[in-house]
């Protein structure tokens, strides 16, 4: 039997590899972010059990974009050009074939 995958969503997973990457690479330090993300959930109103799925994924998204402006690495404008690069790779890639961004 297959065991049921840990994340909901292959971005669930990369972005959860990305913030420990950016981690590992010291960019930040892991209680700092845990920090600012609890505040999220909070903002968010997610007080209730979280399963790793949508919501609370939508919130470490947040926490990762906010985060990153504030540390200098990414600005708000930078990260919306590259989330609507991916989001029109995403609409013109035919279902079942990798995603991919066009070089610039």
């Amino acid at each position: 039997m297959k065991p049921d995958p840990v994340f909901e969503a292959p971005w669930h997973a990369q972005l959860f590899a990305l913030t420990v990457h950016l981690n590992e690479a010291g960019h930040f330090e892991w209680g700092q972010w845990a920090g600012r993300f609890g505040a999220t959930l909070k903002r968010h109103g997610l007080a209730k059990e979280l399963n790793g799925g949508e919501d609370y994924f939508a919130a470490w998204l947040d926490t990762l974009e906010v985060y990153l402006d504030e540390i200098g690495i990414a600005a708000p404008g930078e990260v919306a050009l590259l989330r609507d690069a991916w989001k029109a790779a995403y609409l013109g890639t035919p279902h079942g074939q990798p995603v991919r961004l066009a070089k610039s």
